[in-house]
Protein backbone atom coordinates (compact mmCIF):
# COMPACT_ATOMS: atom_id res chain seq x y z
CA UNK A 1 0.00 0.00 0.00
CA UNK A 2 1.32 3.42 -0.98
CA UNK A 3 1.19 5.92 1.93
CA UNK A 4 2.17 9.57 1.70
CA UNK A 5 1.44 12.65 3.78
CA UNK A 6 -0.74 15.64 2.89
CA UNK A 7 0.36 19.17 3.73
CA UNK A 8 -2.38 21.76 4.29
CA UNK A 9 -0.50 25.02 5.10
CA UNK A 10 -3.24 26.09 7.54
CA UNK A 11 -3.28 28.59 10.39
CA UNK A 12 -6.90 28.15 11.51
CA UNK A 13 -7.00 26.84 15.07
CA UNK A 14 -3.62 28.17 16.17
CA UNK A 15 -3.25 31.38 18.18
CA UNK A 16 -0.60 33.96 17.34
CA UNK A 17 0.95 31.87 14.56
CA UNK A 18 2.70 33.55 11.66
CA UNK A 19 2.53 32.46 8.05
CA UNK A 20 6.26 31.79 8.19
CA UNK A 21 5.82 29.43 11.14
CA UNK A 22 3.13 27.53 9.22
CA UNK A 23 5.56 26.93 6.39
CA UNK A 24 8.45 26.01 8.67
CA UNK A 25 6.33 23.41 10.46
CA UNK A 26 4.87 21.87 7.31
CA UNK A 27 8.32 21.79 5.71
CA UNK A 28 9.79 20.02 8.75
CA UNK A 29 7.10 17.34 8.55
CA UNK A 30 7.61 16.96 4.80
CA UNK A 31 11.34 16.37 5.21
CA UNK A 32 10.70 14.02 8.12
CA UNK A 33 8.36 11.98 5.88
CA UNK A 34 11.26 10.67 3.82
CA UNK A 35 13.21 9.67 6.93
CA UNK A 36 10.17 7.81 8.32
CA UNK A 37 9.49 5.82 5.15
CA UNK A 38 6.46 7.54 3.64
CA UNK A 39 6.08 7.35 -0.14
CA UNK A 40 4.99 10.85 -1.17
CA UNK A 41 4.62 14.44 0.04
CA UNK A 42 1.35 15.88 -1.28
CA UNK A 43 0.79 19.65 -1.31
CA UNK A 44 -2.52 21.48 -1.74
CA UNK A 45 -3.19 24.69 -3.66
CA UNK A 46 -5.22 27.29 -1.77
CA UNK A 47 -5.18 31.07 -1.56
CA UNK A 48 -5.80 34.05 0.71
CA UNK A 49 -7.34 32.54 3.88
CA UNK A 50 -6.21 30.82 7.09
CA UNK A 51 -8.05 27.68 6.00
CA UNK A 52 -5.03 27.01 3.79
CA UNK A 53 -2.60 29.09 1.76
CA UNK A 54 -0.21 27.67 -0.80
CA UNK A 55 -0.45 29.77 -3.95
CA UNK A 56 2.06 27.63 -5.89
CA UNK A 57 2.48 24.07 -4.70
CA UNK A 58 4.95 23.26 -7.50
CA UNK A 59 7.36 25.88 -6.16
CA UNK A 60 7.22 24.51 -2.61
CA UNK A 61 7.51 20.92 -3.84
CA UNK A 62 10.62 21.85 -5.83
CA UNK A 63 12.27 22.87 -2.57
CA UNK A 64 11.25 19.56 -0.97
CA UNK A 65 12.51 17.59 -3.98
CA UNK A 66 15.85 19.39 -3.77
CA UNK A 67 16.27 18.40 -0.11
CA UNK A 68 15.25 14.75 -0.48
CA UNK A 69 16.42 11.83 -2.59
CA UNK A 70 13.77 9.10 -2.47
CA UNK A 71 10.28 10.34 -1.62
CA UNK A 72 7.85 11.39 -4.36
CA UNK A 73 6.30 14.86 -4.46
CA UNK A 74 2.71 15.40 -5.60
CA UNK A 75 0.23 18.20 -6.26
CA UNK A 76 -3.08 17.59 -4.49
CA UNK A 77 -4.05 19.49 -6.36
CA UNK A 78 -3.29 22.15 -8.98
CA UNK A 79 -6.62 23.97 -9.32
CA UNK A 80 -6.88 24.11 -13.08
CA UNK A 81 -9.39 26.98 -13.53
CA UNK A 82 -7.02 29.28 -11.61
CA UNK A 83 -4.00 28.42 -13.76
CA UNK A 84 -3.07 28.81 -17.43
CA UNK A 85 -2.63 25.31 -18.93
CA UNK A 86 0.59 26.30 -20.70
CA UNK A 87 2.15 27.40 -17.40
CA UNK A 88 0.93 24.29 -15.59
CA UNK A 89 2.52 22.02 -18.19
CA UNK A 90 5.80 23.95 -18.00
CA UNK A 91 5.89 23.89 -14.19
CA UNK A 92 5.10 20.18 -13.90
CA UNK A 93 7.67 19.27 -16.55
CA UNK A 94 10.30 21.42 -14.82
CA UNK A 95 9.45 19.98 -11.40
CA UNK A 96 9.79 16.45 -12.78
CA UNK A 97 13.30 17.26 -14.02
CA UNK A 98 14.27 18.73 -10.66
CA UNK A 99 12.81 15.71 -8.83
CA UNK A 100 14.28 13.26 -11.36
CA UNK A 101 10.99 11.57 -12.06
CA UNK A 102 9.53 11.67 -8.55
CA UNK A 103 6.48 13.84 -9.41
CA UNK A 104 2.83 12.89 -9.18
CA UNK A 105 0.48 15.34 -10.88
CA UNK A 106 -2.92 15.91 -9.26
CA UNK A 107 -5.63 18.30 -10.51
CA UNK A 108 -8.86 19.80 -9.17
CA UNK A 109 -11.39 22.47 -10.13
CA UNK A 110 -11.99 24.35 -6.85
CA UNK A 111 -14.99 24.61 -4.54
CA UNK A 112 -14.51 27.84 -2.60
CA UNK A 113 -16.58 30.84 -3.71
CA UNK A 114 -14.37 33.03 -1.51
CA UNK A 115 -11.25 32.03 -3.41
CA UNK A 116 -12.90 32.34 -6.83
CA UNK A 117 -14.04 35.88 -5.98
CA UNK A 118 -10.43 37.13 -5.99
CA UNK A 119 -9.64 35.72 -9.44
CA UNK A 120 -11.42 38.55 -11.18
CA UNK A 121 -11.47 37.19 -14.73
CA UNK A 122 -12.57 33.68 -13.72
CA UNK A 123 -16.17 32.87 -12.88
CA UNK A 124 -17.00 29.88 -10.69
CA UNK A 125 -19.74 28.96 -13.19
CA UNK A 126 -16.98 28.29 -15.71
CA UNK A 127 -15.03 25.87 -13.52
CA UNK A 128 -16.33 22.69 -15.15
CA UNK A 129 -15.57 23.85 -18.67
CA UNK A 130 -12.20 25.34 -17.73
CA UNK A 131 -11.17 22.19 -15.88
CA UNK A 132 -12.17 19.81 -18.65
CA UNK A 133 -10.51 21.86 -21.36
CA UNK A 134 -7.33 22.81 -19.49
CA UNK A 135 -6.67 19.44 -17.85
CA UNK A 136 -6.92 17.57 -21.16
CA UNK A 137 -4.44 20.03 -22.71
CA UNK A 138 -1.91 19.56 -19.90
CA UNK A 139 -2.19 15.77 -19.79
CA UNK A 140 -1.62 15.61 -23.55
CA UNK A 141 1.28 18.08 -23.36
CA UNK A 142 3.10 16.09 -20.69
CA UNK A 143 3.01 13.04 -22.99
CA UNK A 144 3.77 14.73 -26.33
CA UNK A 145 6.01 17.63 -25.29
CA UNK A 146 3.74 20.12 -27.07
CA UNK A 147 0.64 21.97 -25.86
CA UNK A 148 -2.17 23.14 -28.10
CA UNK A 149 -5.88 23.80 -27.88
CA UNK A 150 -8.81 25.25 -29.81
CA UNK A 151 -11.38 25.49 -27.01
CA UNK A 152 -13.27 28.60 -25.88
CA UNK A 153 -11.22 29.17 -22.72
CA UNK A 154 -7.65 28.38 -23.73
CA UNK A 155 -7.06 28.78 -27.48
CA UNK A 156 -3.40 27.81 -27.76
CA UNK A 157 -1.23 27.46 -30.85
CA UNK A 158 1.04 24.42 -30.85
CA UNK A 159 3.88 25.30 -28.48
CA UNK A 160 6.82 23.22 -27.22
CA UNK A 161 7.18 22.54 -23.51
CA UNK A 162 10.76 23.23 -22.39
CA UNK A 163 12.38 21.59 -20.62
CA UNK A 164 10.69 18.80 -22.54
CA UNK A 165 9.04 16.06 -20.48
CA UNK A 166 11.27 12.96 -20.41
CA UNK A 167 8.97 10.49 -18.64
CA UNK A 168 5.35 9.52 -19.14
CA UNK A 169 2.82 10.63 -16.52
CA UNK A 170 0.62 7.59 -17.12
CA UNK A 171 0.23 6.09 -13.65
CA UNK A 172 1.30 9.38 -12.07
CA UNK A 173 -1.85 11.42 -12.78
CA UNK A 174 -4.58 12.13 -10.21
CA UNK A 175 -7.81 14.15 -10.15
CA UNK A 176 -10.09 15.15 -7.28
CA UNK A 177 -13.45 13.49 -7.95
CA UNK A 178 -16.57 13.96 -5.85
CA UNK A 179 -19.45 14.85 -8.17
CA UNK A 180 -20.57 12.60 -11.03
CA UNK A 181 -19.07 14.83 -13.71
CA UNK A 182 -15.74 15.00 -11.83
CA UNK A 183 -15.70 11.20 -11.58
CA UNK A 184 -16.17 10.92 -15.33
CA UNK A 185 -13.53 13.60 -15.95
CA UNK A 186 -10.99 11.73 -13.81
CA UNK A 187 -11.68 8.52 -15.71
CA UNK A 188 -11.31 10.24 -19.09
CA UNK A 189 -8.00 11.76 -18.00
CA UNK A 190 -6.66 8.31 -17.07
CA UNK A 191 -6.28 9.70 -13.57
CA UNK A 192 -6.52 8.10 -10.15
CA UNK A 193 -9.58 9.27 -8.24
CA UNK A 194 -8.77 11.51 -5.24
CA UNK A 195 -11.16 11.60 -2.26
CA UNK A 196 -11.20 13.06 1.23
CA UNK A 197 -12.19 11.07 4.32
CA UNK A 198 -15.20 13.21 5.17
CA UNK A 199 -18.28 10.98 4.87
CA UNK A 200 -19.53 7.39 4.95
CA UNK A 201 -17.39 5.03 2.89
CA UNK A 202 -20.37 2.81 2.25
CA UNK A 203 -22.07 5.84 0.72
CA UNK A 204 -18.97 6.59 -1.39
CA UNK A 205 -18.65 3.07 -2.77
CA UNK A 206 -21.00 3.63 -5.77
CA UNK A 207 -18.84 6.59 -6.88
CA UNK A 208 -15.67 4.51 -6.69
CA UNK A 209 -17.28 1.69 -8.65
CA UNK A 210 -18.52 4.13 -11.30
CA UNK A 211 -15.04 5.63 -11.71
CA UNK A 212 -13.50 2.16 -12.06
CA UNK A 213 -16.09 1.15 -14.66
CA UNK A 214 -15.61 4.32 -16.71
CA UNK A 215 -11.81 4.12 -16.48
CA UNK A 216 -11.79 0.60 -17.90
CA UNK A 217 -14.36 1.57 -20.53
CA UNK A 218 -12.28 4.55 -21.74
CA UNK A 219 -8.82 2.96 -21.58
CA UNK A 220 -9.30 -0.79 -21.78
CA UNK A 221 -7.26 -1.44 -18.65
CA UNK A 222 -7.78 -1.78 -14.92
CA UNK A 223 -7.71 1.53 -13.01
CA UNK A 224 -5.06 2.36 -10.41
CA UNK A 225 -5.99 2.54 -6.72
CA UNK A 226 -7.80 5.72 -5.67
CA UNK A 227 -6.08 8.16 -3.30
CA UNK A 228 -7.73 8.95 0.05
CA UNK A 229 -6.71 11.93 2.18
CA UNK A 230 -7.23 11.46 5.92
CA UNK A 231 -6.95 13.67 9.00
CA UNK A 232 -5.02 11.62 11.54
CA UNK A 233 -4.29 11.99 15.22
CA UNK A 234 -2.37 8.98 16.52
CA UNK A 235 -1.57 8.38 20.20
CA UNK A 236 -0.72 5.32 22.31
CA UNK A 237 -3.25 6.24 25.00
CA UNK A 238 -6.80 5.51 23.87
CA UNK A 239 -8.32 8.11 26.20
CA UNK A 240 -5.93 10.84 25.04
CA UNK A 241 -6.60 9.99 21.41
CA UNK A 242 -10.36 10.01 22.03
CA UNK A 243 -10.13 13.45 23.62
CA UNK A 244 -7.67 15.23 21.35
CA UNK A 245 -8.44 13.68 17.97
CA UNK A 246 -12.08 14.83 17.77
CA UNK A 247 -11.08 18.23 19.20
CA UNK A 248 -8.59 18.95 16.42
CA UNK A 249 -10.76 17.43 13.72
CA UNK A 250 -13.71 19.56 14.90
CA UNK A 251 -11.51 22.65 14.67
CA UNK A 252 -10.49 21.70 11.14
CA UNK A 253 -14.10 20.99 10.19
CA UNK A 254 -15.04 24.45 11.49
CA UNK A 255 -12.62 25.94 8.96
CA UNK A 256 -14.08 23.73 6.20
CA UNK A 257 -17.62 24.95 6.88
CA UNK A 258 -16.45 28.57 6.93
CA UNK A 259 -14.19 28.39 3.88
CA UNK A 260 -16.40 26.39 1.55
CA UNK A 261 -19.75 27.64 2.88
CA UNK A 262 -20.83 24.00 2.60
CA UNK A 263 -24.34 24.66 3.88
CA UNK A 264 -24.84 27.77 1.79
CA UNK A 265 -27.44 28.29 -0.92
CA UNK A 266 -25.02 29.65 -3.52
CA UNK A 267 -24.34 26.22 -5.08
CA UNK A 268 -27.94 26.15 -6.34
CA UNK A 269 -27.26 29.01 -8.72
CA UNK A 270 -23.74 27.98 -9.74
CA UNK A 271 -23.36 25.96 -12.91
CA UNK A 272 -21.54 22.67 -12.44
CA UNK A 273 -22.20 22.37 -8.69
CA UNK A 274 -25.60 20.66 -8.58
CA UNK A 275 -24.19 17.79 -6.52
CA UNK A 276 -22.95 20.24 -3.90
CA UNK A 277 -26.32 22.00 -3.84
CA UNK A 278 -27.97 18.68 -3.03
CA UNK A 279 -25.32 17.93 -0.40
CA UNK A 280 -25.85 21.35 1.19
CA UNK A 281 -29.51 20.59 1.71
CA UNK A 282 -28.69 17.25 3.30
CA UNK A 283 -26.11 18.85 5.58
CA UNK A 284 -28.58 21.49 6.71
CA UNK A 285 -30.94 18.74 7.77
CA UNK A 286 -28.11 16.87 9.45
CA UNK A 287 -26.61 19.92 11.18
CA UNK A 288 -22.97 20.59 12.01
CA UNK A 289 -23.04 18.02 14.83
CA UNK A 290 -24.16 15.28 12.48
CA UNK A 291 -21.58 16.37 9.92
CA UNK A 292 -18.85 16.09 12.55
CA UNK A 293 -20.02 12.63 13.61
CA UNK A 294 -19.88 11.45 10.00
CA UNK A 295 -16.48 13.03 9.51
CA UNK A 296 -15.07 11.38 12.64
CA UNK A 297 -16.46 8.02 11.58
CA UNK A 298 -14.90 8.28 8.10
CA UNK A 299 -11.40 9.45 8.98
CA UNK A 300 -8.69 7.44 10.76
CA UNK A 301 -7.72 8.63 14.23
CA UNK A 302 -7.05 6.92 17.57
CA UNK A 303 -4.47 4.43 18.77
CA UNK A 304 -2.33 2.63 16.16
CA UNK A 305 -4.52 -0.45 16.53
CA UNK A 306 -7.71 1.57 16.03
CA UNK A 307 -6.30 3.31 12.96
CA UNK A 308 -5.22 0.01 11.41
CA UNK A 309 -8.69 -1.39 12.03
CA UNK A 310 -10.30 1.61 10.29
CA UNK A 311 -8.00 1.28 7.28
CA UNK A 312 -8.64 -2.48 7.13
CA UNK A 313 -12.42 -1.99 7.13
CA UNK A 314 -12.09 0.61 4.38
CA UNK A 315 -9.80 -1.67 2.35
CA UNK A 316 -12.24 -4.55 2.61
CA UNK A 317 -15.09 -2.32 1.43
CA UNK A 318 -13.40 -0.32 -1.33
CA UNK A 319 -10.51 -2.53 -2.34
CA UNK A 320 -6.89 -1.30 -2.59
CA UNK A 321 -6.28 2.43 -2.20
CA UNK A 322 -3.43 4.85 -1.61
CA UNK A 323 -3.43 6.92 1.59
CA UNK A 324 -2.34 10.49 2.29
CA UNK A 325 -2.85 11.24 6.00
CA UNK A 326 -2.48 14.81 7.21
CA UNK A 327 -0.92 15.19 10.66
CA UNK A 328 -0.97 18.98 11.08
CA UNK A 329 -4.44 20.57 11.10
CA UNK A 330 -7.00 22.20 13.40
CA UNK A 331 -4.54 23.80 15.83
CA UNK A 332 -2.49 20.71 16.72
CA UNK A 333 0.68 21.87 18.51
CA UNK A 334 3.68 20.99 16.37
CA UNK A 335 5.17 18.67 18.98
CA UNK A 336 1.94 16.64 19.03
CA UNK A 337 1.74 16.58 15.23
CA UNK A 338 5.30 15.28 14.98
CA UNK A 339 4.75 12.69 17.72
CA UNK A 340 1.54 11.52 16.01
CA UNK A 341 3.35 11.19 12.68
CA UNK A 342 6.29 9.31 14.21
CA UNK A 343 3.99 6.87 16.02
CA UNK A 344 1.96 6.31 12.85
CA UNK A 345 5.18 5.63 10.93
CA UNK A 346 6.47 3.21 13.56
CA UNK A 347 3.33 1.17 14.20
CA UNK A 348 0.77 1.78 11.44
CA UNK A 349 2.89 2.31 8.33
CA UNK A 350 4.59 -1.13 8.32
CA UNK A 351 1.21 -2.85 8.53
CA UNK A 352 -0.30 -0.77 5.71
CA UNK A 353 2.70 -1.28 3.45
CA UNK A 354 2.37 -5.04 3.87
CA UNK A 355 -1.06 -4.96 2.17
CA UNK A 356 -1.12 -5.63 -1.55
Amino acid sequence: MDVGIQTLFASHGWQDITDGQVYREDTRLALLAEELGFDCVWAVEHHFYDYSFCPDNTEWLASIAGRTSRIDVGTAAVIMPWNEPLRVAEKIALLDHIAEGRVRFGMGRGLSRREYSHFRAIEMDESRGRFDEGSAMVVAALESGFIEGDGPYYPQPRTPIRPAPERSFVGRTYAVATSDDSIEAAARLRAAMVMFADRSWKGRLPSVLKWRELYEQFHGEAPPPPLICDFVYCHTDQDVAAERGPQYIASYLESVLEHYEIMGDHFQGTEGYAAYAAAAGALKRMGSTGFLEGFLDATAHGTPEQIIAKYRARWELLGPFEAAPSFRFGGIPFEQAEASMRLFAAEVLPELKSWS
